[in-house]
C-alpha cells in the first residue's frame, strides 16, 4: 500500500490517508480482507505520530470501508456495492467541479463548456 503524505497541503495528514486509502479500496487496488499495515508501522513508514494514523482508521472504520479486529490489525471491508457506486459518483463530481471552476475562470461561457461536454460524449 502506498501513501503521500504533502507536509504543504491545507489538507490534514488524517485525511489525506483517509482519501487514499478510501481511493485504492473504490479502485480495486485493495480488496475485501486486504490487511492494512499496523497504526505504528505505517506511522513509521509515513515518519508520523501513530495517533494521526489510529485517526485515520478510525475515519475509515466509520465510514465502513474497514474494520479492526483487536489483536489482529485492520482489514479492507467487504464495500456494500451502493455504497462504492456512490463514492465514485462523488469523487466524479468533486473532479468535475474543479474542472468547471477552471474553466470558467478562464473565461469559458456556460454554453461553451455545455457544447465542449457535448462534443465530448459524442466520441
Amino acid at each position: 500500500m502506498k501513501i503521500i503524505i504533502n507536509h504543504s497541503s491545507m489538507v490534514p495528514i488524517y485525511e489525506q490517508i483517509v482519501n487514499q486509502i478510501r481511493n485504492q479500496i473504490v479502485n480495486h487496488e485493495l480488496k475485501e480482507n486486504d490487511p492494512l499495515p499496523s497504526v505504528r508501522s505505517l506511522a513509521n513508514q509515513l515518519k508520523i505520530s501513530a495517533l494521526t494514523v489510529k485517526k485515520a482508521y478510525d475515519f475509515l472504520e466509520q465510514e465502513c470501508f474497514i474494520q479492526t479486529i483487536h489483536g489482529k490489525g485492520s482489514f479492507v471491508k467487504c464495500i456494500n456495492p451502493s455504497l462504492l457506486e456512490e463514492e465514485i459518483r462523488k469523487n466524479i463530481q468533486m473532479e468535475l467541479e474543479t474542472t468547471l471552476l477552471k474553466a470558467l475562470q478562464n473565461g469559458l461561457t456556460k454554453e461553451e463548456i455545455k457544447e465542449l461536454i457535448s462534443i465530448l460524449l459524442e466520441e
